[in-house]
Protein backbone atom coordinates (compact mmCIF):
# COMPACT_ATOMS: atom_id res chain seq x y z
CA UNK A 1 0.00 0.00 0.00
CA UNK A 2 1.29 3.56 -1.23
CA UNK A 3 2.27 6.68 1.64
CA UNK A 4 -0.71 8.19 -0.93
CA UNK A 5 -3.70 5.54 -0.04
CA UNK A 6 -2.33 4.91 3.50
CA UNK A 7 -2.94 7.95 4.40
CA UNK A 8 -6.10 9.32 2.17
CA UNK A 9 -8.02 7.47 5.02
CA UNK A 10 -7.21 9.76 7.52
CA UNK A 11 -7.90 12.98 5.39
CA UNK A 12 -10.69 14.49 6.73
CA UNK A 13 -14.00 14.24 4.94
CA UNK A 14 -17.14 16.55 4.55
CA UNK A 15 -16.80 20.80 4.40
CA UNK A 16 -16.34 20.83 8.30
CA UNK A 17 -13.83 18.03 9.05
CA UNK A 18 -10.46 18.51 10.48
CA UNK A 19 -7.37 16.84 11.25
CA UNK A 20 -6.72 15.88 14.82
CA UNK A 21 -3.11 14.18 15.77
CA UNK A 22 -2.20 13.24 19.12
CA UNK A 23 1.31 13.73 20.22
CA UNK A 24 3.06 11.92 23.25
CA UNK A 25 6.72 12.16 22.39
CA UNK A 26 8.62 14.26 20.27
CA UNK A 27 5.36 15.81 18.30
CA UNK A 28 4.30 17.57 22.32
CA UNK A 29 7.30 19.85 21.65
CA UNK A 30 8.35 19.59 18.50
CA UNK A 31 4.95 18.90 16.34
CA UNK A 32 6.75 20.48 13.01
CA UNK A 33 3.54 21.79 10.95
CA UNK A 34 0.98 24.61 11.82
CA UNK A 35 -2.28 23.92 13.78
CA UNK A 36 -5.15 25.80 14.96
CA UNK A 37 -5.48 24.36 17.92
CA UNK A 38 -3.34 22.88 20.96
CA UNK A 39 -4.66 20.63 23.94
CA UNK A 40 -4.05 18.42 26.60
CA UNK A 41 -5.99 15.03 25.70
CA UNK A 42 -6.29 11.53 27.11
CA UNK A 43 -6.24 8.82 25.46
CA UNK A 44 -7.66 5.26 27.40
CA UNK A 45 -6.47 1.91 25.75
CA UNK A 46 -2.59 2.97 24.87
CA UNK A 47 0.25 4.06 27.15
CA UNK A 48 3.82 5.47 26.37
CA UNK A 49 6.52 3.52 26.46
CA UNK A 50 10.17 4.15 25.57
CA UNK A 51 10.18 0.84 23.26
CA UNK A 52 11.24 1.67 20.06
CA UNK A 53 14.84 1.61 18.86
CA UNK A 54 15.61 5.19 16.51
CA UNK A 55 18.42 4.35 14.00
CA UNK A 56 17.69 8.37 12.30
CA UNK A 57 16.85 10.43 14.76
CA UNK A 58 18.20 9.78 18.32
CA UNK A 59 20.63 7.01 17.30
CA UNK A 60 22.50 5.07 13.99
CA UNK A 61 21.77 1.25 13.07
CA UNK A 62 25.05 0.90 14.92
CA UNK A 63 24.14 2.46 18.01
CA UNK A 64 20.57 2.59 18.24
CA UNK A 65 18.57 5.02 20.29
CA UNK A 66 15.57 4.94 22.45
CA UNK A 67 12.54 6.27 21.27
CA UNK A 68 8.60 6.34 22.48
CA UNK A 69 5.78 4.26 21.19
CA UNK A 70 2.37 4.19 21.81
CA UNK A 71 1.76 0.50 23.37
CA UNK A 72 -1.90 -1.23 23.83
CA UNK A 73 -3.13 -1.08 27.12
CA UNK A 74 -3.13 1.28 30.23
CA UNK A 75 -3.89 4.93 29.09
CA UNK A 76 -1.55 8.32 27.86
CA UNK A 77 -1.74 11.69 28.50
CA UNK A 78 -0.41 13.96 25.49
CA UNK A 79 -1.44 16.81 23.45
CA UNK A 80 -3.64 16.88 20.29
CA UNK A 81 -3.71 19.06 17.42
CA UNK A 82 -5.99 20.27 15.33
CA UNK A 83 -5.06 20.62 11.70
CA UNK A 84 -7.86 22.74 9.68
CA UNK A 85 -8.65 20.31 6.33
CA UNK A 86 -7.59 22.19 3.88
CA UNK A 87 -4.34 21.92 5.36
CA UNK A 88 -4.59 18.39 6.19
CA UNK A 89 -3.17 16.83 3.04
CA UNK A 90 0.32 18.78 3.24
CA UNK A 91 0.61 17.83 7.51
CA UNK A 92 -0.12 14.51 6.47
CA UNK A 93 2.43 13.95 4.04
CA UNK A 94 4.89 15.58 6.62
CA UNK A 95 4.02 13.72 9.32
CA UNK A 96 4.53 9.91 6.98
CA UNK A 97 7.62 11.28 5.90
CA UNK A 98 8.66 11.84 9.66
CA UNK A 99 7.41 8.76 11.41
CA UNK A 100 6.91 6.01 9.06
CA UNK A 101 10.02 5.69 6.79
CA UNK A 102 11.16 2.46 8.73
CA UNK A 103 7.85 1.23 9.33
CA UNK A 104 8.08 0.62 13.13
CA UNK A 105 4.78 2.70 13.51
CA UNK A 106 1.82 1.78 12.75
CA UNK A 107 -1.27 4.79 11.77
CA UNK A 108 -4.20 4.66 13.65
CA UNK A 109 -7.28 6.57 15.03
CA UNK A 110 -7.54 6.56 19.17
CA UNK A 111 -10.04 8.18 21.21
CA UNK A 112 -8.90 11.39 22.38
CA UNK A 113 -11.09 13.07 25.52
CA UNK A 114 -9.87 17.08 26.32
CA UNK A 115 -11.81 20.26 27.79
CA UNK A 116 -14.86 17.50 27.92
CA UNK A 117 -14.76 16.89 24.21
CA UNK A 118 -14.58 13.08 22.50
CA UNK A 119 -13.12 12.94 19.29
CA UNK A 120 -10.75 10.55 17.28
CA UNK A 121 -7.50 11.66 16.15
CA UNK A 122 -4.53 9.89 14.53
CA UNK A 123 -1.86 8.55 16.45
CA UNK A 124 1.41 6.77 15.57
CA UNK A 125 0.96 3.00 17.61
CA UNK A 126 4.21 0.92 17.76
CA UNK A 127 4.22 -1.85 15.96
CA UNK A 128 5.33 -4.78 18.04
CA UNK A 129 6.43 -7.45 15.36
CA UNK A 130 8.66 -4.66 13.89
CA UNK A 131 13.00 -5.50 14.17
CA UNK A 132 13.27 -1.63 15.89
CA UNK A 133 10.81 -2.69 18.29
CA UNK A 134 12.31 -3.06 21.87
CA UNK A 135 10.06 -3.41 24.12
CA UNK A 136 10.82 -2.95 27.86
CA UNK A 137 14.88 -3.10 28.17
CA UNK A 138 14.39 -2.64 32.06
CA UNK A 139 15.52 0.67 34.04
CA UNK A 140 20.03 -0.18 33.51
CA UNK A 141 19.70 -1.22 29.84
CA UNK A 142 17.56 1.94 29.15
CA UNK A 143 19.45 4.51 30.68
CA UNK A 144 23.00 3.29 29.08
CA UNK A 145 21.02 3.30 25.78
CA UNK A 146 19.78 6.88 25.98
CA UNK A 147 22.71 8.03 28.18
CA UNK A 148 25.69 6.80 25.40
CA UNK A 149 23.22 7.97 22.11
CA UNK A 150 22.86 10.23 19.86
CA UNK A 151 21.41 11.01 15.97
CA UNK A 152 20.56 13.40 13.46
CA UNK A 153 18.10 15.17 15.55
CA UNK A 154 20.79 15.08 18.81
CA UNK A 155 21.50 13.51 21.47
CA UNK A 156 19.06 10.64 23.03
CA UNK A 157 19.06 12.01 26.27
CA UNK A 158 17.80 15.39 25.29
CA UNK A 159 15.02 14.16 23.88
CA UNK A 160 13.93 12.00 26.86
CA UNK A 161 14.56 15.23 29.07
CA UNK A 162 12.24 17.59 26.72
CA UNK A 163 9.83 14.30 26.38
CA UNK A 164 9.43 14.35 30.42
CA UNK A 165 9.74 18.11 30.78
CA UNK A 166 6.47 18.77 28.54
CA UNK A 167 4.38 15.67 30.07
CA UNK A 168 5.40 17.27 33.63
CA UNK A 169 4.20 20.29 32.42
CA UNK A 170 0.89 18.32 31.97
CA UNK A 171 0.82 17.18 34.85
CA UNK A 172 2.04 13.55 34.16
CA UNK A 173 4.49 11.48 36.11
CA UNK A 174 5.74 8.30 35.16
CA UNK A 175 8.11 7.07 37.82
CA UNK A 176 9.86 4.16 35.52
CA UNK A 177 10.90 6.72 32.47
CA UNK A 178 11.52 9.68 35.63
CA UNK A 179 14.21 6.83 37.08
CA UNK A 180 15.46 5.98 33.56
CA UNK A 181 15.74 9.80 32.60
CA UNK A 182 17.98 10.28 36.05
CA UNK A 183 19.85 7.67 35.53
CA UNK A 184 21.25 8.32 32.10
CA UNK A 185 22.05 11.91 33.13
CA UNK A 186 24.11 10.62 35.90
CA UNK A 187 25.68 8.28 33.39
CA UNK A 188 26.37 11.20 31.12
CA UNK A 189 27.74 13.16 34.23
CA UNK A 190 29.91 10.52 35.05
CA UNK A 191 31.11 9.98 32.12
CA UNK A 192 32.28 13.67 31.44
CA UNK A 193 33.24 14.06 34.73
CA UNK A 194 35.91 11.38 33.91
CA UNK A 195 37.03 12.97 30.73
Amino acid sequence: MSAESEFQQFLPSGRRGDLWVFGYGSLMWSPGFAYRIRSAAFVLGYHRSLCVYSHRYRGTPQRPGLVMGLCRGGSCWGLVYCVPRTEAREVLEYLWHREMRNRVYMARRVVARTGGRTLRALAFVADTAHPQFAGDLGLAEAARTVARCSGERGHNLEYLARTMSHMHELGVRDPHLDRVLARAQSLVRTRRGSR
